[in-house]
């Protein structure tokens, strides 16, 4: 996992958006990759095979690591490390794969 400190010259600046920013969303991810495992320890999703829904949940249980690895980071470092953009964004692909798979779960227990 990537992560960026800002750099001396936009210190003051950066380090104060970075403090705005980065706790709430790295709380974000934590809420909804815990909302993830639920539903994915707790249902049989009948449109994913076995093996499927345990590698989501796989991918969900590593990524949930990653933000948790970055919190300590943020608060030890009072919000100087950041994260890089790529990893933020992977973290974002799979929330949105899972709240595709989360509405299609919800669709077809409607349909019941």
């Amino acid at each position: 996992m990537a992560f960026s400190s800002t750099s001396p010259e936009n210190l003051p600046e950066d380090a104060a958006l970075l403090k705005a920013v980065l706790p709430p969303l790295l709380e974000d991810f934590r809420h909804w990759f815990g909302r993830i495992i639920d539903m994915l320890e707790t249902q049989t999703l009948s449109f994913l095979t076995p093996e499927q829904q345990q590698d989501l949940l796989a991918r969900v249980h590593s990524a949930e690591q990653q933000v948790s690895a970055s919190q300590a980071l943020s608060s030890a470092t009072d919000s100087q490390a950041g994260i890089e953009l790529s990893v933020v964004m992977s973290w974002h692909k799979l929330v949105y794969e899972c709240w595709g798979i989360a509405n299609r779960l919800r669709k077809d227990q409607n349909e019941v």
